[in-house]
């Protein structure tokens, strides 16, 4: 694999792990893309100037009274999220109900983290009320408009809501995802259980976030501060997963499937003769783990040709060439060997099994809600089944508080006569949450 670096940025590598050989008649390629960097900022260096941005848009509907703690739980975690800033990062808070208004610097603008403006935003949340409806879509709207007003290239929102989009048309709320995604990055929490998952894992998905539950308000708190310093840790944005096919072949789907699954199919942009750009949003030191599959023509028993280029590149401002980052290659090789055509690469079973757990996950749930008891059994029991085989025992754990596991390696379980609707959301929401491979 080729490696490149920019200076003064975290080093991108880039693995490809498959197998290559096809049947006699073959077409479908598999890989998994490991994308690994290393060496980025840290949470506690002082941001360049104008190089990153968060916006905090806190949920002040009505109901965030009931009971009072959700409100001093999200008035806590967001000074303690403010407390987390990077000295240089420019930062704005936004209260939202029916409509959003700004908390803090106000008049359209963003303000420069440092010692002073910490304590005036925390003072300013002193003041935050509940009262009135929810409408995401114009959260958003707001920080995105803030975020225009900075220059800063890495762009993060964390947002917190604990109820379903009431006051705001679906449409109005897709419309707005699809003209925020690209233009910053966003964490979505909810807090307690009466707030609507596909929601909440819909926004973050769209703008290539996290989505999680915290059903005790208590613990806000010590996750704004994680969700925080993580987004402290980034330092380069707007990185694309660049894919190049030959004359014949096409792309079939590129899946994120690690650390949780986002399906990139539909995100593709044209970069130039057969090549397309799939976003993965902003990086520090982390992995991510991407599933390709490239559909090429038949050919002969022993030929073999190069399936796809995948390359990480980073756009260039002024317009010129992009940045390589790293870069891999997907072969396809035909061969008449049954074994070799037969054989399964570790990893992609594993994640073609995660993939497949998070389906079966949400797919039992649904059927549980609808009172098809033969359908969630079913389909809980493989995720029990997929997980324990996996090793993915966070999942393994959440599906025992939703089902008894009679035998996990078989999938046999019964359903729960009565389930917490914390432990019901709480596996819903961190269903797309996998596993590495098992190093043997």
């Amino acid at each position: 694999m080729a490696n490149f670096a920019k200076p003064s940025a975290p080093r991108f590598t880039a693995e490809v792990y498959q197998n290559e050989f096809l049947p006699a008649g073959g077409r479908d390629v598999h890989a998994i893309v490991t994308v690994t960097a290393t060496g980025g900022a840290t949470a506690t260096q002082v941001a360049l100037p104008g190089s990153a941005a968060v916006v905090i848009m806190v949920d002040c509907s009505g109901s965030m009274q009931y009971p009072p703690a959700k409100m001093e739980g999200a008035r806590q975690a967001t000074a303690v999220a403010v407390d987390a800033l990077r000295d240089g990062t420019a930062f704005a808070v936004v209260a939202g109900t029916h409509v959003a208004k700004e908390v803090y610097p106000g008049q359209g603008r963003l303000a420069v983290a440092d010692p002073v403006t910490r304590a005036q935003a925390k003072e300013a949340l002193r003041h935050l009320e509940p009262g009135g409806g929810t409408a995401i879509g114009t959260w958003l709207r707001l920080a995105d408009g803030l975020f225009r007003s900075s220059a800063a290239t890495i762009r993060h929102g964390i947002l917190l809501t604990d109820g379903r989009n009431e006051h705001e048309e679906p449409e109005r709320l897709r419309a707005t995802l699809e003209a925020c995604a690209g233009r910053f990055t966003c964490d979505a929490r909810g807090v307690g259980t009466d707030w609507e998952v596909k929601e909440v894992t819909g926004i973050a998905g769209a703008l290539l976030g996290t989505a999680d539950i915290v059903a005790d308000p208590a613990h806000l708190a010590e996750d704004f501060r994680l969700m925080m310093e993580k987004a402290m840790g980034k330092e380069v944005a707007d990185v694309a997963l660049r894919l190049w096919t030959p004359a014949g072949a096409e792309i079939q789907y590129v899946k994120q499937v690690a650390p949780t699954v986002l399906d990139l199919t539909d995100r593709r942009t044209e970069a130039g003769p057969r090549a397309g750009d799939y976003p993965t949003g902003s990086w520090g030191d982390e992995f991510r783990e991407y599933h390709v599959c490239v559909r090429v023509p038949q050919a002969a028993v022993g030929q073999e040709m190069l399936a796809a280029r995948v390359s990480l590149v980073l756009p260039d401002p002024s317009g010129q060439a992009p940045s390589v980052l790293a870069q891999g290659l997907v072969r396809a090789v035909w061969t008449d060997d049954l074994a070799a055509s037969t054989a399964l690469n570790p990893q992609v079973a594993h994640y073609t099994g995660q993939a497949e757990l998070a389906q079966v996950i949400q797919q039992g749930l649904e059927a549980r809600k609808l009172g098809d008891i033969g359908g969630a059994t079913a389909k809980l029991g493989r995720a029990v089944q997929l997980a324990s085989a996996s090793g993915n025992e966070d999942t393994a754990k959440l599906l025992a508080k939703v089902v008894d596991v009679v035998d996990a390696a078989a999938g046999t379980v019964r359903l729960k006569a009565k389930v917490a609707d914390a432990d019901e959301m709480t596996l819903e929401t961190r269903s797309t949450q996998t596993v590495r491979v098992k190093k043997t």
